[in-house]
């Protein structure tokens, strides 16, 4: 199959999911795993399930191939963020072990599949490196952002750069803060959210001056978000193609302001599905394929 994503916006054509079904598999095995995963309250199952229904509704309507991860014992709650194990480049796949240990099953149930699709594998990052998806924001095909904080370590970022150096001109680093504390699920997209190919979801508080001027200086229009839509996932946008994006619903400040933007717009229900494990649109879903812009 067609592969390759060294982009945020470009259109996606194929795109990789896992329902609840599979990843939370029932009410009885949330009520005895959710504290370990430190979600905000224990999510309620068959809610789960029709609120990700819904957002896959709008996916199919938007992406041709929508491919789902089987169940598999060797992984958790954590696994319907598909986002996180891995990164898919030009030259194939790059799983990591990832910083939130309960999580370090994901990567080998992940490159399973991927090869099965037909996907390659160009490499892994391995301890004592850790890294996540979502601190590995691609600005262009040649340029990437990674932060650097409890999930993704100085280690990760060099074994990376040594698979991608032949292919990647440029590497922002971009340290993260501490946001609050170590548990907690920061990641570099959860403070940038590329809406269209000028303009970006930012929540400047978490920002380094650096990297916000760099955007500024790059012609992006940076759309803020506000503390208590932060809060609720406001600033976790997927773009499924340039200005065509899907947001959790109850962001309403945002809402308003992406679509006076100009962006097209979708929202779904994630209070189950998304708000409790602090998990957005772009970490329930890893794009496999999306056009060059």
């Amino acid at each position: 199959m067609e592969y390759g994503c060294q982009s945020m916006v470009g259109k996606i054509d194929s795109i990789l999911i896992k329902r609840p079904e599979q990843a939370f598999i029932s009410q009885q095995h949330l009520d005895g795993q959710w504290r370990a995963y430190n979600y905000l309250g224990c999510p309620d199952y068959e809610r789960t399930v029709r609120e990700h229904a819904a957002f896959e509704e709008i996916l199919k309507s938007h992406v041709k191939h929508i491919y789902a991860l089987p169940a598999d014992s060797g992984v958790g709650l954590d696994s319907i963020y598909t986002h996180d194990p891995l990164k898919i480049t030009v030259r194939g796949a790059i799983y990591f072990p990832m910083g939130k240990q309960l999580r370090s099953g994901e990567r080998i149930a992940s490159e399973k599949y991927l090869l099965e699709l037909g996907i390659p594998t160009l490499g892994h990052i391995l301890p004592p490196g850790k890294m996540e998806g979502g601190d590995v924001l691609w600005i262009n095909e040649k340029t990437v952002a990674i932060g650097q904080g409890y999930r993704t370590n100085a280690e990760g970022i060099r074994q990376f750069t040594e698979l991608t150096r032949d292919f990647i001109d440029e590497y922002i680093i971009v340290p993260m803060p501490h946001g609050d504390g170590e548990d907690c699920c920061l990641h570099l997209m959860s403070v940038i959210s590329f809406v269209d190919t000028d303009k970006a979801v930012v929540y400047s508080k978490f920002m380094p001056v650096f990297f916000r001027q760099y955007l500024l200086e790059h012609g992006y229009t940076l759309i803020e978000c506000d503390d208590d839509e932060y809060e609720r996932l406001g600033s976790n946008v997927l773009c499924l193609a340039p200005g065509v994006c899907v947001m959790m619903a109850g962001n309403p400040k945002m809402e308003a302001r992406l679509r006076a933007a100009g962006i097209e717009l979708f929202t779904y229900e994630g209070e189950e599905v998304s708000y409790r494990g602090t998990g957005g649109p772009t970490c329930l879903t890893c794009p496999l394929l999306r056009q060059q812009v």
